[in-house]
């Protein structure tokens, strides 16, 4: 049986579906067999467009459980938060057709990610959230960061959230791109840096420099 990961961020455009890739593409060159999942997928119609990103970033085609739908049981037409995506199109999401998905891969692969819409608290219907499907659940997070200004706010939020729920911190990746203010972005990465060896001393930190796409 393989390991599920969840990569979430601090917020929307954080470079979560890049770490994604990057984080797979990691774990490959390691020798592990590795799929990407995304949890729900708003804002495209079809094979969500994060997991193409994700096979780009790895290597491969899509796989037949990209095509046959496991990889995103979810995919909603409006870019919004998937509680808003669900109800405009008067569809509910139903989280053990998630749960299914995740399971059949995690037979064939060593590691699932699992990445999520947004950031922690980005509901999902009218109650809950990402953070109480993670906590249910007791996946490792991956927490995807970056240098931007009020990162180290969002950041600080997000670990506490975890830590109040009691889910464990895989790893915190700093996200270097794109490039922005050098002085803020080696600030931050500094002062996360300390905070997640003194609080999480456990989990790694990684930092992602640069990526090419091609």
């Amino acid at each position: 049986m393989g390991k599920v990961l969840f990569v979430t961020g601090i917020d929307t455009d954080v470079g979560k579906t890049i770490a994604t890739g990057w984080y797979a593409q990691k774990l490959m060159q390691q020798g592990f067999s590795v799929i990407t999942q995304k949890m729900i997928q708003t804002g495209c119609q079809g094979i969500a467009e994060d997991l193409i990103v994700h096979r780009k970033m790895q290597g491969i085609s899509l796989t037949e459980e990209d095509k046959k739908g496991i990889t995103c049981p979810y995919v909603f037409n409006y870019p919004c938060s998937p509680h808003l995506a669900a109800k405009l199109e008067k569809r509910e999401i139903d989280l053990k057709l998630i749960e299914a998905s995740t399971a059949a891969l995690v037979k064939k692969y060593d590691y699932v990610l699992l990445e999520g819409a947004g950031g922690l608290c980005v509901p999902y219907n009218n109650e809950e959230t990402t953070l109480d499907y993670v906590a249910e659940q007791q996946y490792p997070v991956i927490l995807v960061t970056s240098g931007k200004l009020g990162s180290i706010n969002h950041t600080l939020l997000s670990l506490q959230a975890c830590q109040t729920k009691g889910i464990p911190l895989h790893s915190l990746i700093y996200n270097l791109y794109p490039r922005g203010d050098e002085i803020i972005s080696a600030e931050t990465q500094d002062f996360l840096r300390r905070y997640v060896a003194k609080h999480f001393p456990n989990s790694q930190f990684e930092v992602i420099e640069e990526i090419q796409l091609d």
